[in-house]
């Protein structure tokens, strides 16, 4: 029942929308695409519910030719950022609507139908209207009606996007034990967010200008990202790139900051470099080995945390506190960076070393 991509592509005109694509997708694990808005998340999902051609390469499902199917033929759910869902029908009928058009009898539809809503919490909103409800619950309608159906492969492309913050971090959970039920599907969720891919994924595959730059675990992809690009991706606030370099057992980064050699970067050859620091590794104080002086540019309280956007002599730098924090615009501060916690890149962008390797 696998999903089988190999080097697949989709050119609209001059422009080139998804480039390369080989990727294999069994059924049982969740797949995360990540990247930037444009990446190509959606017109690779809307390729494989046969919404778009693509323009090369090929589309394989259980070992079938997928691309001569027609949509209507293709036992595919999709679930977009705005919930899609009948307005003049109850949360029952929305959930059943599939199952009767597919020939299921009214008995075997219904308590199919009412155990998913079961699945989803919404048992005491059985009656109700899309319009009798909130945001959340109505995504939770779009996504037991795809899920009722039992498709070979389930799309999602960032179902949460629209809903407030609270609310995606209580779904996220949700999601994540839902979604393992599905065990017979291919599975694959659409993102921009970090966290969200942390916690849904079994498998990350981070997307850029519609090629898959990397793939993996998502924990092994967030500590070992390949690229800059890549960690700027799958951080969030993007990871802080700055300018370094390695002379005898000394490493600089830009002007203002030197220090020996961190252990993880030991037989490094000398030469220029990039580092890249999480906003969560660096800290506002004089605590640290290195420390550099910063003039503050942005303040932004998210959530329980304040992220600080500063101007330093070594490049503009993200710093992210736990709490709520007050700076001002042209606040003269200090930051402590911790070589220890330093990820080295080659000017192209390539990895060359991570914290705790």
């Amino acid at each position: 029942m696998s999903l089988e991509l190999k080097d697949l592509g989709i050119t609209e005109g001059t422009d080139m929308i998804l480039e390369g694509i080989t990727f294999t997708f069994d059924p049982g694990r969740i797949y995360v695409l990540m990247g930037r808005t444009a990446a190509g998340k959606t017109s690779l999902m809307r390729a494989i519910a046969g919404l778009l051609d693509f323009t090369d390469g090929d589309m394989y499902f259980n070992g079938e030719d997928f691309d001569v199917l027609p949509t209507w033929k293709r036992n595919t759910s999709m679930v977009y950022q705005q919930f899609i869902n009948y307005p003049n029908k109850t949360v029952l009928g929305n959930v059943i609507f599939p199952l009767l058009r597919s020939g299921v009898n009214m008995p075997e539809a219904k308590a199919k139908a009412l155990e998913m809503i079961d699945k989803v919490g919404l048992r005491n909103f059985v009656d109700r209207k899309p319009g009798e409800l909130s945001g959340g619950q109505q995504q939770r309608v779009a996504i037991a009606r795809a899920l009722v159906r039992n498709a070979d492969i389930l799309l999602l492309d960032e179902p949460l996007m629209n809903l407030d913050y609270k609310l995606r971090e209580q779904l996220r959970e949700d999601f994540r034990e839902l979604f393992t039920s599905t065990k017979d599907s291919v599975t694959i969720y659409a993102t921009t967010e970090p966290a969200e891919a942390l916690l849904i994924g079994d498998e990350l595959l981070v997307m850029h200008e519609g090629r898959i730059i990397q793939s993996g675990v998502p924990a092994e992809v967030f500590e070992n990202p390949n690229s800059v690009t890549v960690a700027q991706i799958v951080n969030d606030p993007p990871m802080s790139i700055l300018a370094a370099s390695v002379s005898q057992g000394t490493l600089s980064i830009g002007h203002a900051l030197n220090s020996s050699v961190p252990a993880h970067l030991a037989g490094i050859a000398d030469g220029d470099y990039q580092v890249g620091f999480r906003a969560s590794d660096l800290a506002i104080g004089l605590d640290g080995e290195m420390t550099v002086q910063g003039e503050v540019d942005l303040v932004e309280v998210a959530g329980s945390e304040t992220l600080i956007y500063l101007n330093t002599p070594t490049g503009y730098t993200i710093v992210q506190e736990e709490g709520i924090h007050v700076h001002h615009a042209g606040d003269k501060v200090a930051i402590t960076v911790s070589p220890q916690r330093a990820f080295l890149f080659d000017l192209t962008g390539k990895l060359i070393a991570a914290p705790g390797n």
